[in-house]
């Protein structure tokens, strides 16, 4: 993998690239299964229920799937494209292998609206709609999705090694990213608000509690009675794969998460550098611990302007999500090396 500056600048590229093509992409529009699939978007709400009734955990990995796809070549459905003996998929890429999750409440949402109504529903739009259905059933507010997206041909690992961050980014890297995308600091924090909900490894915090910047201490910034309480969580020499909550209100999305920042109970380095680290984001996570109503606004123009961004190339519509009409199967192995890292 690039070094991290390399990598940025070379993030930064494709996004500007990816901008200069805004004239090929689709006109998208609230109501587009209208005609086509009317019941789309309460079947696919219907399946997230069912997934978080599961575990409540899935339902923020699905809502993650939106920012790992948008953010490389548009939202187009690649991130859930498997390997095949020509393609490396973009799951073997560092920020995704052994981290993302719940593609199956995928195939399930895909494999519901295939049996309404076949070869109509995109699996990038099937991304959109269950990311904002993930927020709306656990408490989150609701918001009307722009659909009519096509699903890529293709994946690209190397693309998704350059762009998405690194659980050790900090807040100005993560504004000069999002600035690429034509987001703002409000847009960055307020989706970094994603992280109401879900879970994550202790692998992503290990340097924070043993080794920041590698000074073989704990990160400064980091209240001491939650340190002690991940230290127990995650002990050097423990089981990295153990998750822990990426705020104090795992399953319910709210404004908790800026509340833990605030008190420097941020359980990723790239959460908690957004209050520590820059005065800018800080601003703006204070507001909205103190006033949820302004999360939840700011939440929703970021999750519209993200799924905006689109991939310019004439794509499909999958019959599966893991693999292009017509393509050659997904291999029962990964093929690319193996590698470990998480977001």
């Amino acid at each position: 993998m690039a070094p991290p500056r390399v990598g940025l600048l070379l993030a930064l590229a494709l996004c500007l690239a990816f901008a200069r093509a805004d004239a090929a992409v689709r006109e998208l529009r609230v109501g587009y299964y209208a005609q086509t699939c009317p019941r789309a978007e309460e079947i696919v709400r219907r399946v997230m229920a069912r997934a978080l009734a599961r575990e409540a955990r899935s339902v923020a990995s699905v809502m993650r799937l939106q920012f790992h796809d948008c953010f490389v070549n548009g939202c187009d459905g690649s991130v859930l494209m498997d390997a095949t003996p020509t393609m490396a998929g973009e799951k073997e890429a560092l920020s995704n292998i052994n981290s993302l999750r719940s593609f199956e409440v995928v195939d399930e949402v895909k494999s519901a609206l295939e049996e309404q109504c076949p070869g109509v529903v995109s699996c990038a739009d099937i991304i959109i709609m269950a990311a904002r259905d993930a927020v709306v059933l656990t408490g989150g507010p609701n918001w009307d999705v722009r659909l009519g997206r096509e699903d890529s041909l293709t994946a690209s690992q190397e693309d998704s090694d350059n762009i998405m961050p690194s659980p050790r980014a900090n807040a100005s890297a993560l504004i000069r990213l999002f600035a690429g995308y034509k987001l703002t600091v409000t847009d960055l924090v307020a989706l970094s608000g994603s992280h109401s909900i879900g879970e994550a490894r202790c692998f992503s915090i290990v340097f924070r509690l043993y080794n920041q910047s590698g000074s073989g201490r704990p990160d400064p910034h980091m209240d001491p009675a939650y340190r002690q309480a991940l230290d127990a969580l995650c002990p050097l020499t423990g089981d990295q794969n153990v998750t822990g909550g990426l705020d104090a209100t795992p399953v319910v999305f709210d404004n908790q998460y800026f509340k833990d920042l605030v008190h420097l109970r941020g359980f990723l380095n790239s959460d908690q550098t957004l209050f520590s680290d820059n005065e800018g984001t800080r601003r703006v996570v204070t507001q909205f611990s103190q006033n949820q109503d302004a999360f939840f606004r700011a939440f929703i123009e970021g999750m519209v302007k993200l799924g905006e961004l689109q991939n310019p190339r004439k794509g499909e519509i999958r019959r599966n999500c893991r693999v292009a009409n017509g393509g050659r199967p997904p291999l029962e192995k990964q093929v690319a090396p193996f590698r470990v890292l998480d977001f």
